[in-house]
């Protein structure tokens, strides 16, 4: 009889597994961040490069590859497979002649066009830090698998969604900018950049989860825009990765949404640089295979139990926890559902059928829709 770990596919400390695939996963990033080193200018992102030194990316890539080589070690010894060590090892070999080990920052010419692998690679790496542990830990289902069915597919759509953040920048942008560019707003701009801080970041978030509710709203109540959404619910093995999961369509629409009151309101840089990275961590979390108990937080802010709510693959749940920051505002609208300390059974979406694989549900809403077989439907939907 095969144990719970080996039926579920769910790995345990001290079998060398957990860091093997530490160590390919490092050398990976210290493979990419070579790349950054040696083509800034094609590879690095421009507004994302004062954030950080040339100096201290130096340390955290040589940190990265003797930690590879380091969990690769323990891999060796622990584990009697030692496949995932010697893959780790060779990719770490070819980061070092690759001139991992002696890179050096230097000034960056203008090019027209980048690749975000910087960001790629920093959020990755962070997210993983934060998030990996966590799960581990703190899992809300225990019975699943840490690489799942579809593992694979959720990683890509995280990976080009940065590695083309100047190309979403710019698309979601443009439509802000040609509604409202013409409006003279300079008095409620200088009136929003004079708050406190806090408070100015806190009113992005308010204002952003406003327009995104609304924008979030429209893609369930509406047939045609559905099917493009319902790919992000199209998931059955909620964590970290899941909601990188998110068609082409959805993040063009709610993204343009959501950047009207920023451009609107005309937020600092600093508050529209700290509103991205709350978004960042805190969009992770809340699709996070986590039980974390948030206690009253849960009733201020939007916490993985509540998102759930909203992925419930349970039709008579449908419609509900619409709001990405705020339950305040889905109890303002009637949509708000948290019974107690419950969490759904099962997420994702029970009467559609989806294509496996990044392109094909990059392509297949255009044609035709997860719940029937032509384009003759419906215009409203009860989701």
């Amino acid at each position: 009889m095969t144990s719970l770990s080996e039926s579920t596919g769910r790995l345990k400390i001290g079998e060398g597994h957990i860091s093997g695939n530490i160590s390919i996963f490092l050398a990976l990033l210290a493979q990419g961040a070579v790349l950054c080193f040696h083509f800034p200018e094609y590879f690095t992102t421009p507004e994302f490069r004062e954030v950080y030194t040339g100096e201290a990316m130096k340390v955290l890539l040589m940190g990265g590859i003797v930690a590879s080589f380091f969990f690769a070690a323990l891999s060796f010894l622990l584990s009697q497979e030692k496949k995932r060590a010697i893959i780790g090892i060779v990719i770490s070999a070819l980061a070092v002649a690759g001139g991992g080990l002696e890179v050096q920052a230097r000034a960056v010419e203008k090019t027209g066009w980048h690749l975000g692998l910087d960001w790629l690679l920093l959020d990755l790496l962070l997210l993983a830090v934060i998030f990996v542990p966590i799960e581990m830990v703190f899992p809300k289902n225990k019975q699943q698998a840490r690489f799942h069915a579809e593992w694979r597919t959720d990683l890509v759509y995280f990976v080009i969604s940065h590695l083309f953040v100047q190309f979403f920048g710019v698309i979601t942008q443009a439509p802000a900018k040609m509604l409202f560019g013409w409006m003279g707003l300079t008095p409620l701009q200088h009136w929003v950049q004079n708050l406190p801080f806090v408070l100015e970041f806190l009113l992005a978030l308010l204002v952003t989860d406003l327009f995104q509710y609304a924008a979030h709203r429209l893609f369930h109540s509406h047939v045609y825009l559905w099917r493009f959404h319902s790919v992000h619910h199209s998931t059955q093995a909620m964590d970290w990765l899941a909601g990188s999961r998110t068609h082409f369509v959805d993040i063009f629409v709610t993204r343009s949404i959501s950047f009207i009151p920023l451009y609107v309101c005309g937020f600092s840089e600093i508050a529209f640089s700290a509103y991205i990275l709350f978004v960042s961590i805190h969009a992770v979390l809340i699709h996070a295979n986590t039980s974390i108990n948030f206690g009253f937080l849960k009733y201020l802010l939007v916490t993985p139990q509540f998102h759930h709510w909203h992925h419930c693959e349970d039709p008579a749940h449908y419609g509900k926890n619409f709001a990405i920051h705020f339950p305040l505002i889905d109890k303002v609208f009637g949509t708000y559902y948290l019974p107690g300390n419950e969490w759904p059974d099962a997420t994702g979406v029970r009467e559609g059928s989806y294509p496996k694989g990044y392109l094909k549900q990059l392509t297949h809403p255009f044609t035709k829709s997860p719940f029937d077989n032509d384009l003759n439907v419906a215009e409203t939907s009860s989701r």
